[in-house]
């Protein structure tokens, strides 16, 4: 299959383009150290080629103590030891280039590592000019500032004895967040993105953005009221370059929001990167308490985020990433029915405006990972095993969710090959190869003309030969029903239909009679039958 390319000299290009998110340490090691780097990626472009994607969003690889995987950034503009070197960064971006792939750079400008110079200089006195670079309170060791508690769990304050005060950090406490009122913070940032801007970085996913007008006094951590002047002003200082394109990461969005951050004028972000889909199949505020996913709510947000942003803003399409658990294993089905389920996700979700977002391994249909506590990495599991038994929850609850929801679900080691450690490395990875790779695996995709990643390639190529993709209208078929998402986008005499089961029973389904004779786009059944199989899923089109 010859694969489209986009102009990407066209303004807006990324609206028809598919992007693909590598988390580097998880993708491909060539030195043996179980970890995977720069060399690794660009040994891998002819592959992501072959699958269609347009640009590369890459996970951090700055200079980092990887307290937090590579969101502590020490050095915004060098290249961490562990993935390479500049010239190997400078060699990815070129390579990637030729093959008219962009590389989107993942930014944390919310926060820094520790062991930044600007922290390190502000612990040195009140005195010191960088320590306004970040937030402090004066006190003494044994009273908080107040009882906000962070985001892999603890006080979001530390205390520092030879300065009588508390800095402030949303994350891990070696993560001070940055001081965004403070004119010079904002500046140095923008050198920063020019930096990279200079070196061919064609444009960034922005982490937790909506965090960086926050204010601890009034515990305030989302969608400060500065906010959108903030990201008035880096839009102006730092991304008006032609066809740069920027994606803000946004928790706390919803669809009204949304339209200040992506408005098409470009004043802001090209696009949001928001949760709230992700979000409907637990019981509460945390994703460890999960349940069935409701299939009416699901189909009901995105309906109202897909007509709300309509010629309005624009937004981000995504089931996994990697802070998610496998979307195959979470919505899916990941033993029985895994190719059929793979598919028809990926068809619900391709199938709607917006800029879809392939993690890696999506493609391949790779599962969730169940380890002994001991055997993860992540720092947000073992903090919640460690404050939920004391909890009093029993250990064996907490592994079901971690096991159903942790973060190392998405960074096992890209599986590659049935080989020792899934052809990921020759060393020991640095988290464990999931066992099932020896049926799961690239090599074996691309070997069956049926497999999930050819799928995925024809949906890549259908939205960017299809305007309807792109511009299309949408209405949502039967709202009410509980095991089928169906919707039609409409343009003109431009008219398509997708229908997915979400079951893994047979369930009635009747065509709407103007799709009758329609041209079948992309099916997960070689056949049509009077009822939809289980997690069968098909897209229909007529001019």
């Amino acid at each position: 299959m010859a694969n489209l390319i986009l102009d990407k000299s066209k303004r807006g290009w990324w609206q028809s383009a598919v992007f693909y998110q590598i988390y580097p340490k998880s993708f491909q090691d060539t030195t043996g150290t179980g970890i995977g780097d720069l060399q690794g990626i660009i040994s891998r472009l002819d592959y992501l080629q072959k699958l269609g994607i347009d640009g590369i969003w890459l996970s951090p690889v700055c200079a980092s103590p990887q307290v937090d995987n590579g969101y502590d950034v020490s050095d915004y503009c060098a290249i961490d030891p562990m993935f390479g070197t500049m010239a190997d960064m400078e060699m990815l971006i070129a390579e990637a280039k030729k093959r008219n792939i962009s590389i989107i750079m993942d930014l944390v400008l919310n926060h820094s590592s520790d062991q930044h110079f600007w922290f390190r200089e502000a612990l040195k006195s009140k005195d010191n000019p960088y320590h306004d670079y970040y937030i402090w309170r004066d006190g003494d060791a044994d009273t908080l500032p107040n009882d906000m508690w962070s985001v892999f769990g603890g006080p979001t304050w530390t205390y520092v004895p030879h300065l009588g005060q508390w800095y402030f950090h949303q994350f891990a406490p070696e993560q001070p967040d940055l001081n965004w009122e403070n004119p010079k913070v904002r500046q140095g940032l923008y050198s920063f993105i020019r930096f990279w801007v200079d070196k061919g970085v064609e444009g960034f996913r922005l982490d937790v953005i909506d965090q960086i007008a926050k204010d601890p006094d009034l515990k305030v951590t989302t969608n400060g009221p500065k906010l959108h002047d903030f990201l008035r002003e880096l839009s102006r200082e730092a991304f008006q370059e032609e066809g740069l394109v920027t994606v803000g990461e946004a928790w706390g969005a919803d669809v009204e929001r949304a339209k200040l951050y992506s408005a098409p004028d470009g004043s802001e972000l090209s696009m949001v990167f928001q949760f709230e889909h992700m979000g409907l199949d637990q019981t509460s505020w945390q994703k460890w308490d999960f349940a069935p996913l409701p299939l009416v709510k699901l189909k009901d947000c995105y309906r109202r985020w897909q007509q709300g942003l309509a010629e309005k803003g624009w937004n981000s399409l995504f089931v996994n990433n990697h802070d998610l658990p496998r979307i195959v294993s979470r919505w899916g089905d990941d033993t029985v029915y895994r190719v059929p389920s793979a598919k028809m996700l990926a068809t619900m979700l391709h199938g709607m405006q917006g800029t879809p977002y392939i993690y890696q391994g999506e493609e391949l249909g790779m599962t969730n990972i169940k380890l002994p506590l001991e055997e993860y990495v992540d720092v947000e599991i073992h903090n919640l095993f460690r404050d939920r038994t004391a909890e009093g929850y029993s250990p064996e609850a907490v592994m079901e969710s971690i096991w159903k929801r942790g973060r190392d679900n998405a960074r096992t080691p890209m599986q590659w090959t049935a080989g020792e450690n899934a052809g990921f490395t020759t060393g020991k990875p640095w988290l464990k190869v999931n066992p099932n790779h020896t049926e799961i695996n690239a090599e074996a995709a691309l070997a069956d003309p049926d497999s999930i990643f050819y799928y995925y390639q024809k949906l890549i190529e259908l939205r960017k030969s299809l305007p309807v993709f792109r511009e299309g209208s949408f209405e949502l078929l039967c709202p009410e029903d509980e095991k089928v998402f169906a919707y039609t986008r409409d343009m003109g005499n431009a008219h398509l239909l997708v229908v997915c089961n979400f079951t893994s029973k047979a369930v009635p389904f009747e065509i709407p009679e103007a799709f009758r004779n329609a041209k079948t786009l992309v099916a997960n059944y070689p056949d049509t039958a009077d009822t939809l199989r289980p997690y069968e899923a098909r897209m229909l089109y007529y001019e």
